[in-house]
């Protein structure tokens, strides 16, 4: 990374940002705004009604971008538009000096989409995000989207319908699939946060979880997770030993890949016993989660779950 992590100080007071990230007053700013993924995510976000209130592509500021203001620093996008929450479009090499500028101008919320950041640099740019007291999604993340309120990411909002199931997901792809089937359960969606499938991602999926346990608008959790890592079993622990006081329905991706093969995610091999869709599945199912074998039943498993069909 060309630039060192400074000690952060915010000029401006900023609001408090709702418990699950992003909500109808949030006020985004699109890093690299004026490049094609960024320009091509940033319409589909403003379609969908999400305050994107400009962006930063450095050189040049002072121009006009989709019809909202380019500027040179992030630090102008908060003190001239009021911006307070990041989403980042930039090449792998800039995306951790991306992260940093946006905490160190005060951006308590920070989505970043792009991928094959180096695991060092995010080693340094994680410590550094949690030492300013500021959230990470991803990177490598399809984003957060409150439905009806705020998009911030790639994922396509018209699958998203309005409701109280809290999503926390891995996998992109899944993420949609999970929301789909909730609506066609009649039911909906709260927020939903595609934590990314780096081995090094800013929150995790316990964080997650979290946030949704103590979001007075969801009722239960969907949790969707893959091979490698430990993500899922801290989530599953944690849910245990605090009481499991919502249902979470959760599904595991990968259940046939073979051991120490990479599977679509950089963070998705399967390294040891514990790294296997099997011993996930025993671990959230020892620990009070309703562990399904398909997409295909994260509806029909939560409606009965909240008919108190299944115990």
């Amino acid at each position: 990374m060309g630039k060192t992590p400074g000690k952060c100080t915010f000029a401006h007071e900023f609001k408090q940002i709702m418990s699950v990230l992003v909500n109808k007053d949030s006020r985004i700013v699109v890093q690299g705004f004026t490049g094609k993924e960024g320009s091509f995510h940033a319409e589909q976000m403003i379609a969908y009604g999400t305050q994107v209130i400009g962006g930063v592509t450095p050189g040049k500021g002072g121009t006009r971008h989709l019809d909202r203001p380019v500027f040179n620093t992030v630090a102008d996008a908060v003190k001239e538009g009021g911006a307070n929450v990041s989403i980042i479009f930039v090449p792998p090499a800039f995306a951790p000096d991306a992260i940093i500028e946006a905490v160190e101008a005060g951006i308590k919320v920070v989505v970043c989409i792009t991928e094959g950041i180096p695991v060092n640099d995010m080693i340094a740019v994680k410590e550094f995000v949690k030492k300013n007291g500021a959230t990470l999604i991803g990177p490598n993340c399809p984003g957060v989207i409150t439905p009806e309120e705020a998009k911030v990411g790639i994922m396509p909002g018209f699958v998203f319908k309005k409701g109280r199931i809290g999503i926390v997901s891995k996998s992109g792809t899944l993420t949609y699939e999970a929301a789909d089937q909730v609506a066609k359960a009649g039911l909906g969606v709260s927020t939903a946060i595609g934590i990314g499938g780096d081995p090094i991602i800013g929150t995790t999926t316990k964080e997650a979880v979290e946030l949704f346990m103590n979001d007075p608008e969801t009722d239960a959790i969907v949790m969707i997770g893959e091979i490698g890592g430990t993500y899922e079993a801290d989530a599953a622990r944690w849910i245990k030993e605090n009481g499991n006081k919502k249902p979470v329905v959760g599904f595991i991706a990968g259940q046939t890949a073979p051991k120490g093969r990479k599977m679509g995610h950089a963070g998705a091999i399967v390294g040891g016993a514990d790294d296997t869709a099997e011993a996930k599945m025993k671990i959230m199912a020892a620990c009070g989660i309703h562990v399904v074998n398909s997409p295909a039943e994260i509806g029909k498993t939560m409606a009965e779950v909240l008919k108190g069909v299944i115990a």
